[in-house]
C-alpha cells in the first residue's frame, strides 16, 4: 500500500485507487487473511475438494490475482479483460499452492528451503492429502495447461509468464 500511494509512484490517482482497493480486496477477509483464516479451520478436518480449492484459491490465488490484475488496471484495459487478468492470477495462485503441497510431500528439505511433510503433521486440508500424490499432480497438470492456453491469445508477450508457470509446476516432480 505504502508503495502505490507514494507520491513519487507516477500514476494517475484514479489508476493509484483503483489498484489500492483491489490491494485491499485481494488481502482482506474475502482474500488472503479469509483463505488464511479458513486454513486454520480446516485443520484436522475432512474438506471437500471444492473447499480445499476455494480456500487455496482464497489464501494463494487472491496473491497471484492482485499481481496479474494491476498491471491491466495501470494499462486501462475493459472489465472484461481486468476480469480475465484476475481469474488467471488466481488459477495461477492455486498451482503455486498445489506445487507447494506436492513439494511438502516429494521434496526435501535442500529443495524447499523449509521442514517437509509438515502439512500433514499439522492435519493440513490440502488436495495431496485428499486425492493422494499422482491425483493432485494430474489435477494440477490440467490446470497448467488450462492456463497456458489461456495465455495463448496474448502471443509472444506471454512469454515470460509462460516460463514462470512452466517452472512453477516443474520444480522436482
Amino acid at each position: 500500500f505504502e508503495i502505490i500511494a507514494d507520491k513519487n509512484y507516477i500514476i494517475d490517482p484514479k489508476s493509484k485507487n483503483e489498484i489500492i482497493k483491489s490491494l485491499a480486496f485481494c488481502a482482506g477477509h474475502t482474500g488472503i487473511a479469509g483463505g488464511q483464516e479458513l486454513d486454520l479451520k480446516f485443520e484436522n478436518k475432512k474438506k471437500s475438494l471444492n473447499q480445499i480449492i476455494e480456500m487455496q484459491k482464497k489464501k494463494t490465488g487472491k496473491l497471484f490475482n492482485f499481481c496479474c490484475l494491476a498491471p491491466a488496471l495501470i494499462a486501462k484495459t475493459s472489465s472484461t479483460e481486468k476480469r480475465r487478468m484476475s481469474l488467471i492470477g488466481e488459477d495461477i495462485g492455486l498451482l503455486f499452492q498445489l506445487a507447494d503441497d506436492l513439494l511438502d510431500i516429494t521434496g526435501s528439505k535442500k529443495i524447499t528451503g523449509k521442514t517437509i511433510n509438515k502439512d500433514k503433521k499439522k492435519g493440513k486440508s490440502t488436495l495431496v492429502n485428499l486425492i493422494g500424490v499422482k491425483r493432485t499432480y494430474e489435477f494440477a497438470n490440467d490446470l497448467k495447461t488450462s492456463i497456458l492456453n489461456k495465455l495463448n491469445k496474448y502471443g509472444a508477450k506471454a512469454n515470460d509468464l509462460k516460463k514462470i508457470i512452466e517452472f512453477i509446476l516443474a520444480r522436482n516432480f
